[in-house]
């Protein structure tokens, strides 16, 4: 098994930011993005990283911004070890399948959720009030059901804590109404792609999350895109409304840590080498499920 990263220190380049997972580093006119092994459950990150994840979210963002570019523009410029400054070709067993080198962009401040199907916090929102995010929804839906239409149901961007869910109307008060209505159009047609092609390889789009910002003026997609970290992906064969579908996520992270005496605040327990091996070939599964390529053999194409 390869080593688990969860530190990611560049000397030669200014730390702009340090996510849950990924850290960002200015290279002047770009950024570079570095997704690390790190593992976050009920807003805390664990001690112990996953080998491989790292890999699998960078370069499943770079074959959907590749995929779907036709849909929106995005801000990936290249997961090319090989494109990064000399400097830094020191580091290349450390980063080489987990950098990408983005444009810079002016970050809209609201998470672009799409659901496919009813779980999660929606499911609960729809028991206790028959709607999600304020949008009524018919009656007689099972836990896991598919929604007869994709719904937009956008929250904010908290830096720390849970993102608070908010109305398409409070988003068009934030960042007004035209684009307001262009976000939301390209969130479902950009999951609507995503579900089909994912559903001929054997996996459900349940729901995802995109972010998007604005580069010289016009719409990017950006931050990752529709990985096992931002989406809940189900194996369509295991499927059953009425029942939590198995999933390609962190989900048996969760369930681990809820067996445990842990009062889900920091800091968080380590995780056992079953429990990190059985995620790590979780998320390795998806990546090859949806892009058809083997995860050794994309690392070593970059």
């Amino acid at each position: 098994m390869d080593r688990a990263y969860t530190s990611i220190d560049i000397p030669e380049l200014p730390r702009v930011k340090s996510g849950k997972v990924r850290e960002v580093f200015d290279l002047g006119d770009h950024c570079l993005f570095v997704a690390t092994d790190r593992i976050s459950a009920f807003d805390c990150v664990l001690p112990t990283g996953i080998p491989n994840k790292g890999h699998v979210l960078n370069l499943m963002s770079a074959f959907w911004f590749q995929h779907l570019a036709d849909v929106v523009p995005n801000h990936c410029v290249s997961v090319r070890f090989g494109d990064l400054p000399a400097a830094l070709q020191e580091y290349r067993g450390m980063l080489r399948g987990r950098t990408m080198i983005v444009k810079k962009a002016k970050i809209l401040p609201i998470e672009c959720i799409v659901r496919g199907y009813l779980i999660g916090s929606g499911w609960k929102d729809y028991q206790a009030t028959g709607t999600i995010g304020g949008i009524p929804l018919r009656p007689g839906y099972r836990l896991a059901d598919r929604l007869d239409e994709p719904l937009f149901t956008p929250s904010t961007k908290a830096e720390v804590g849970h993102d608070q869910n908010i109305t398409y109307e409070q988003v068009a008060d934030l960042i007004g109404a035209e684009l307001a209505r262009r976000v939301r159009d390209v969130s479902i047609e950009l999951y609507r792609r995503a579900a089909v092609w994912a559903a001929e390889r054997g996996i459900i789009i349940a729901d995802t999350k995109f972010e998007f910002g604005l580069i010289n003026g016009e719409l990017h997609l950006v931050d990752e895109v529709l990985t096992p970290d931002s989406s809940r992906f189900w194996p369509a064969d295991l499927y059953e409304p009425g029942r939590h579908p198995p999933s390609f996520d962190k989900q048996y992270v969760r369930d681990y840590l809820e067996s445990l005496p842990w009062n889900k605040t920091p800091p968080a327990p380590e995780l056992p080498a079953e429990v990190v091996e059985r995620t790590r070939v979780k998320y390795i599964e998806a990546f090859q499920r949806i892009t058809g390529q083997a995860l050794s053999r994309a690392i070593a194409a970059t």
